[in-house]
């Protein structure tokens, strides 16, 4: 893949799911897609079977914009 971000692994020792409080007590995390603003602070979260839809991810990104959208449109 050639992204221009970098993706995370917590294959070995699952710390950050366990700091983000997705991990299960059997040891797997739960399926979360995050979304992250340019600011570089999570601004959208989708937790369970819907995180698995790439789809999914489209929805939050459109409305993370929306949100960017009617935040402009109030200043």
């Amino acid at each position: 893949m050639k992204l221009s971000f970098p993706l995370l692994s917590d294959f070995r020792d699952r710390s950050t799911s366990k700091a983000y409080g997705v991990l299960r007590p059997d040891g797997m995390a739960n399926r979360v897609t995050y979304v992250v603003d340019k600011e570089g602070k999570i601004a959208f979260v989708e937790v369970g079977n819907t995180a698995i839809d790439p789809t999914a991810t489209d929805e939050a990104c459109s409305r993370l914009a929306h949100r960017a959208q009617q935040g402009a449109e109030k200043k």
